[in-house]
C-alpha cells in the first residue's frame, strides 16, 4: 500500500510538533525543514487541526502544536483518517466494482487480508514510538524543545 504525500507530511508535521514539546511552531518552520510547500503544509495543518490532533492559532504570533499527547496519536487510526482511497484495489471494498470476475475472484480476499494486517501493524504504534530517538532527531531537524 503506498500512502498520499498528505499522509507523509502529516506524519512528518505530527512528528516535529512532538518534537517540539508546547511552543508554537510557524508552519513555514515546519515546511523549511521538510522542504515542502508551506502552501500544501497548510492544507495539512487544516486538517490536522480539523480532525483535534493540533491546534492552530492564526496570527502574526501564532503557529501549531499537539492538541493531544503524542502517545494517544495512533498511527493506524491516522492513516484511516487520512487516506482518501483506504483499498489497495477498488473491489477490496467495493462489491460493485467495475470487473467481470469480481464477485468469484479470490485475489480480492487476498488483498483484503493484506490490507487489514497493514492497518493491524500500523495499530500498534503511535507518534511517540517513533519519536524513540528524540536526541538525533532533534538534531537532525534543529529543533529546540519547550515545555
Amino acid at each position: 500500500m503506498q500512502l498520499t504525500l498528505f499522509t507523509d507530511y502529516a506524519l512528518r508535521m505530527l512528528m516535529f510538533l512532538g518534537l517540539a514539546g508546547d511552543r508554537l511552531v510557524p508552519i513555514a518552520e515546519i515546511a523549511d525543514k521538510f522542504d515542502v510547500s508551506t502552501h500544501y503544509m497548510l492544507k495539512v495543518a487544516q486538517e490536522l487541526a480539523r480532525l483535534g490532533y493540533i491546534d492552530a492559532i492564526r496570527g502574526r504570533n501564532g503557529g501549531v502544536r499537539l492538541a493531544v499527547t503524542p502517545e494517544r496519536i495512533g498511527l493506524g487510526e491516522l492513516v484511516r483518517k487520512t487516506e482518501p482511497q483506504a483499498s489497495v484495489l477498488d473491489c477490496v471494498d467495493d462489491d460493485q466494482a467495475d470487473c467481470a470476475i469480481v464477485g468469484a475472484c479470490k485475489l480480492r480476499k487476498v488483498f483484503r487480508d493484506a490490507q487489514r494486517a497493514f492497518h493491524a501493524v500500523l495499530d500498534e504504534y503511535t507518534v511517540a514510538d517513533v519519536l524513540a530517538p528524540r536526541r538525533e532527531l532533534r538534531q537532525l531537524l534543529q529543533i529546540t524543545p519547550s515545555g
